[in-house]
């Protein structure tokens, strides 16, 4: 048994969501997939399948990659469904941000919580996630805006990966929002952001890739371009926010950079467009955020779409404007709200999601050599994940060749 694969699904349905696949889920019925060393080491026929040490008859159901949430700022501290309510009776979300509210809100409450407070917190939130497949997570900072504070965020992520069964991309977004210490003071505080705290979160090892919010209320295009100078200088990924509120050339600055990705979008101009397609960043499309806000502007999906531009769907998850933990919901709204098809959705939650966050050649679809994150599914066909709202038919979750119940307890 020296030449046997360590793990065996039979009959299974796969679908592989490699993105060259004609049908676009890449669909390979009555197959079987082999497992060994936490890699994906065959696929193909049941009738074909090699030699196994142990064998998982899935009965049927459908198996995916692992989900990629590819945008959160799941780990933070306090609640604003007070802002929420405020809105409902006719606030903005500018109007609220510069009354003390909005991210700041957040931050005193982020600020005055240990790391063992805020994974205490965040964690309820990523189990949720993790329950309906997701087996990849981007965890942003941001809510600190102090390097102490920025370094408990990203230090509760990190831990994040040591207690669940999840594999963790950090991001620091140290430009989320102006401190009030800096108040009028935005250039020396991106000084602060590029010279004291960025240098010394990344020697510390927290940092994976850096993000800044581009915005009227945020920081300006120059802002941000000395911010990712000084991330590619430290060799760091860059990514965006992007053209949420107005369009400000967010996403020709970050693809100008080599982004990863450019985020929410629905501002995007032709020229953003295009600047995407010529540097293959992602454009990563958060519907909770537009939902939750009742935004009307909507990303340009079908420029997006006939520009050839990978686009990723997430969850955003975050207190003030997206507090969702569930990207089968987001993926369901991507296809209501904006007319994504489900074919695209699961490609945006499962290889294009991987691409925004640099890890395409290790997940994001089922192929011999990448890491064996895979998901199993109680469903008819692929398109069920983006159409039964509320639904979980997440059966079951394998994360690195080890098969666990979708169920995560806490």
């Amino acid at each position: 048994m020296s030449d046997a694969v360590d793990l065996l699904f039979t009959n299974v349905n796969l679908a592989t969501m490699v993105p060259t696949a004609v049908d676009g889920y890449g669909e390979m019925p009555d197959a079987a997939l082999a497992v060994k060393d936490g890699r994906i080491a065959w696929l193909g026929a049941r009738r074909d399948a090699p030699p196994a040490t142990a064998e998982h008859d899935c009965g049927g159901a459908w198996m995916t990659p692992g989900l990629a949430d590819c945008h959160t700022h799941v780990v933070h501290a306090g609640n604003r469904s007070n802002e929420w309510e405020a809105r409902l009776n006719g606030a903005s979300y500018e109007d609220i941000a510069r009354q003390g509210g909005g991210i700041m809100s957040t931050v005193r409450a982020t600020r005055e919580a240990d790391v063992a407070a805020l994974l205490g917190q965040s964690l309820p939130r990523v189990a949720r996630l993790l329950c309906e497949g997701v087996t990849t997570l981007e965890i942003k900072s941001g809510y600190g805006l102090a390097l102490d504070a920025e370094a408990r965020m990203l230090r509760a992520a990190r831990a994040v990966a040591e207690r669940l069964p999840v594999r963790v991309v950090t991001t620091f977004l140290g430009a989320h929002a102006l401190p009030p210490e800096f108040a009028g003071r935005p250039d020396d505080y991106v000084t602060e952001v590029c010279e004291r705290m960025l240098p010394q979160l990344a020697q510390e090892g927290l940092v994976d890739a850096v993000d800044a919010f581009c915005e009227r209320i945020g920081f300006t295009h120059a802002q941000t371009e000395r911010i990712f100078l000084a991330a590619r200088a430290l060799k760091l990924p860059v990514k965006l926010h992007a053209e949420q509120l107005s369009d400000q050339q967010g996403a020709e600055l970050v693809a100008r950079h080599g982004g990863l990705s450019a985020d929410h979008l629905e501002y995007l101009s032709q020229a953003g467009i295009d600047a995407m397609a010529r540097a293959g960043t992602v454009a990563v499309l958060l519907p909770g955020a537009y939902y939750f806000l009742r935004e009307t502007r909507q990303p340009p999906i079908a420029a997006l779409r006939e520009a050839k531009v990978a686009m990723a769907v997430a969850t955003d998850c975050n207190p003030g404007t997206s507090p969702m933990t569930s990207l089968l919901l987001a993926m369901n709204m991507a296809c209501t709200l904006w007319r994504l098809t489900p074919q695209e959705a699961l490609l945006g939650a499962t290889i294009h999601a991987a691409r925004a966050l640099g890890l395409h050649e290790d997940i994001g679809s089922l192929e011999v050599g990448k890491r064996a994150d895979l998901a199993l599914w109680d469903i008819a066909r692929p398109a069920d994940l983006a159409y039964a709202m509320g639904s979980n038919p997440c059966r079951s979750v394998v994360n690195g060749g080890v098969l666990r119940a979708a169920h995560i307890s806490m």
